[in-house]
C-alpha cells in the first residue's frame, strides 16, 4: 500500500509540473521573455527527469556509485549539447 501512495504522489507531482510547463507557454511568456520561458521549462523538465530517474529507474534504492555514473553521463550530455549549440551559433 505504501508503494501505491508513493507512486500516486509521484504521478501527481509529474502531472502538476507538466501543467506548469503548459501554463508557461499559455500565459505568453514565450512572446515577452523567451529566455525566461526557456529557463523555466528547462528547470521543470530537469526536475521531472530527476524524479523519473530516481523512482521509476530505481536510482533511489541503488548504491550511490550508480547514481554518480548516471550523473557523469548527464554532465557529458550537457557538455556535448553546449558544444554543439556553440558551434551552431
Amino acid at each position: 500500500m505504501a508503494r501505491t501512495k508513493l507512486y500516486t504522489g509521484i504521478y501527481v507531482a509529474l502531472f502538476v509540473i507538466a501543467t506548469m510547463q503548459v501554463a508557461v507557454e499559455q500565459i505568453g511568456l514565450l512572446e515577452s521573455s523567451y529566455m525566461l520561458a526557456l529557463g523555466l521549462i528547462t528547470v521543470f523538465s530537469l526536475v521531472k527527469a530527476v524524479v523519473v530517474a530516481g523512482y521509476f529507474q530505481h536510482l533511489v534504492w541503488e548504491p550511490r556509485s550508480v547514481t554518480y555514473v548516471m550523473l557523469l553521463g548527464f554532465v557529458g550530455f550537457l557538455a556535448l549539447t553546449v558544444a554543439a549549440s556553440y558551434s551552431i551559433l
